[in-house]
């Protein structure tokens, strides 16, 4: 069974909530404008090839916004993915832009540590985030000053409070269009607009990452369940989403742009790594991310920057 035929369900406000992510995406191409005629756009949207990111970029070239996309190919991605990606590109009106890991620092962890490291240790997999996520990030948004995600406050616990309009990053404003929108109401537009999605949605994966830390759920199973299934519930992050609470629960990223991202490197203990007779089984939502959305909290006035 087709993940439209068991998911499309509008909510009773559905209307009202297209018109506000669309309102908000015109804001965002508005605000965000080329500085000068022709140029690229300061806003892009952060396409993971999820069910949410086909529905903003549908809509970002439905309605003819000059704002850019990107996607991150991991190296690790499922056939189906890399499928989708493919595609956009050859089928985006907006320009589509691949973003791939450094192929050194790929090929020294992959030599040190070995191909499959993330199941070795919490730290490892958050390591191999940094290389195969945060950094081509940090280069896409390199000159951007706003970005667009799909993140859903019904997503996780940790999302519950998503706001439409993210400004707790000092450097760079995020877009969340789709803040308030039910998986119900995501399928629902994909299935009336005809939408190309992940084939892997068919086979239970609301939620894909890479394939090696990504497998199908179960009947019960939360959202985000397959996704690092052999870790810990609380340990879940990689710093895409999540922004930290203290300084305790994150260290400061190497990188050297503006300061703009932070590592979401926690001091695990390996007992934390779990061998849970039900791997994937959730049990407490609020961590679970993989990294790319860890943001540093917004400058206090008269900080410096």
């Amino acid at each position: 069974m087709k993940a439209t035929e068991i998911n499309a369900r509008a909510s009773s406000d559905y209307a009202t909530k297209l018109a506000r992510t669309q309102e908000l995406l015109e804001q965002a191409a508005r605000d965000y404008a080329p500085v000068m005629p022709g140029g690229p756009s300061l806003v892009s949207l952060a396409c993971s090839l999820g069910a949410e990111d086909m529905v903003l970029a549908h809509l970002i070239n439905t309605l003819h916004l000059n704002i850019g996309i990107f996607v991150l190919d991991t190296g690790r991605l499922h056939t189906q993915t890399l499928e989708l990606m493919h595609q956009l590109k050859a089928t985006s009106r907006a320009p589509v832009e691949i973003f791939q890991p450094q192929t050194e620092a790929v090929v020294t962890f992959v030599q040190r540590e070995g191909k499959d490291a993330m199941y070795k240790s919490i730290e490892l997999r958050k390591a191999c985030c940094q290389i195969r996520k945060m950094e081509p990030l940090e280069r896409a948004l390199a000159d951007k000053r706003a970005w667009v995600t799909g993140l859903r406050r019904e997503q996780s616990g940790a999302r519950a409070e998503v706001p439409f309009i993210d400004d707790s990053n000092a450097h760079r404003l995020k877009f969340n269009p789709l803040a308030e929108w039910t998986w119900g109401d995501v399928w629902f537009y994909i299935q009336q607009n005809n939408v190309a999605y992940n084939q892997l949605h068919d086979q239970f994966y609301p939620s894909i990452g890479c394939e090696p830390c990504t497998r199908a759920i179960s009947l019960g199973e939360d959202f985000r369940a397959g996704r690092w299934w052999w870790e810990n519930e609380s340990a879940k992050e990689c710093g895409l989403h999540v922004k930290p609470h203290s300084s305790h629960e994150v260290a400061v990223s190497q990188s050297d742009t503006h300061g703009a991202f932070v590592s979401a490197q926690a001091d695990f203990s390996a007992a934390e790594v779990k061998g849970s007779p039900e791997p994937g089984r959730s049990q407490n939502e609020n961590a679970k991310e993989c990294g790319l959305h860890v943001q540093q909290e917004p400058l206090k006035q008269g900080a410096q920057a």
